[in-house]
């Protein structure tokens, strides 16, 4: 059965759930199985959940991958089994940071740098979920993993002294953990800190300024308006050339099959000089987007010099 709704939905996800929560009551509300989000927020954060509609769940490991951007209240002096203030203080220390003192150490974290996960985290170890062995009061050792952090900036310092709390933004490549760089960023200073508040601002194309909350969702499908704010899922590959398949090819289409260039419909009917186009266009292993004749989305194929041919790489039509 085909799914209903096909694509990406920007969700702003509220405190309190989990993303997998969000999920579920997603199901409930489209009445569709087919469902998948883009990387966990933990429960206490908020903001941008992109979420993965019936075929559109192709891509959630490709948005999985888009770099993220992340809004951070760090409080200064204090250490949490969590590393986030929900957690059980294991430390308190006096704080003494100057504004000047935090720049510093936040910008040495800009770059390439090795985090080791929490051991609050859903990371496997040995097939185990390292929050469940958390939970049993075990801790083991883990790796350190390659992070890159594009940028931090400090936004808020005002209450740095009395309340020794800052706000910064955040942009970093998948699978950093904010937490922990505020963590980090306490032990480079010598006092300990602890993530306060986390908000997820932007993830790949998708900002905050459009995610809606779930209710929002219950009542666009009421009102019938849905689908405009169901991105389809070509929609993240719109820097790719686009190309259209005349009508007679349709069948090789609609079944996933390969198709040759002289099936394609003639993009440059006023004469261009198509040749060194051509050259350009096509070589070896280039992606474009792939319609049909009516403007029909069937998915993203790659061209293949040697065979002459364009081959599927996700596909997306649906019968």
């Amino acid at each position: 059965m085909a799914n209903k709704y096909n694509g990406l939905i920007n969700i702003y996800k509220e405190p309190g759930f989990t993303s997998n929560d969000v999920v579920a009551k997603l199901r409930g509300i489209l009445k569709q199985k087919k469902i998948g989000h883009t990387g966990t927020l933990d429960p206490d954060a908020v903001g941008v959940l992109v979420v993965c509609l019936g075929t559109g769940t192709k891509l959630v490991e490709m948005l999985t991958d888009h770099d993220k951007e992340y809004i951070a209240v760090c409080k200064l002096g204090v250490t949490t089994d969590t590393q986030d203030m929900s957690g059980t203080v294991i430390d308190n220390r006096e704080v003494n940071v100057t504004g000047e003192q935090l720049r510093e150490a936040v910008q040495a974290f800009v770059g390439d740098y090795d985090q080791i996960p929490p051991m609050y985290s859903a990371i496997k170890q040995n097939g185990k979920k390292l929050y469940e062995l958390a939970r049993e009061g075990i801790e083991v050792e883990r790796k350190p993993r390659k992070v890159h952090i594009s940028a931090i900036t400090i936004l808020d310092d005002e209450h740095l002294g009395d309340e020794h709390v800052f706000t910064m933004e955040v942009k970093c490549s998948k699978g950093t953990y904010i937490r922990t760089l505020c963590h980090d960023i306490g032990l480079s200073l010598g006092c300990g800190a602890a993530m306060a508040q986390l908000a997820r601002t932007r993830v790949g194309a998708f900002g905050i300024d459009t995610a809606i909350p779930l209710s929002k969702v219950e009542e666009l499908r009421d009102n019938g308006t849905l689908m405009d704010v169901i991105e389809s899922p070509e929609y993240i590959f719109r820097d790719l050339d686009a190309i259209h398949v005349k009508t007679s090819a349709r069948g090789l289409l609609e079944n996933g099959n390969s198709f040759r260039k002289d099936n394609l419909v003639d993009e440059n009917p006023d004469g261009v000089n198509d040749t060194e186009y051509d050259d350009e266009m096509f070589k070896e292993g280039n992606e474009f987007r792939v319609y049909g004749e009516d403007g029909t989305f069937f998915g993203i194929y790659r061209y293949s010099a040697k065979k002459k041919t364009f081959d599927v790489d996700k596909f997306f039509f649906e019968k």
